[in-house]
């Protein structure tokens, strides 16, 4: 699997592994379908959402399904 970024799209991040969704619905991200999806960066959601981008970044990084 390609190595996920901060400066990745939610979009560009589903568009590897769509079962990543599960990643992120745990950290309370549920914005999939939202246009920010599109244009906003993994770290930008990040702070929107109070998240440790590096915890974030770490968990995708080692999902397996």
């Amino acid at each position: 699997m390609k190595k996920i970024t901060k400066d990745m799209t939610v979009a560009e991040v589903l568009n590897i592994n769509e079962n990543l969704k599960e990643v992120l619905m745990g950290f309370g991200m549920h914005c999939f379908g939202c246009p920010c999806a599109l244009a906003e960066t993994l770290e930008e959601a990040a702070v929107v959402h109070e998240i440790d981008i590096e915890l974030l970044l770490a968990k995708l990084n080692e999902y397996k399904a």
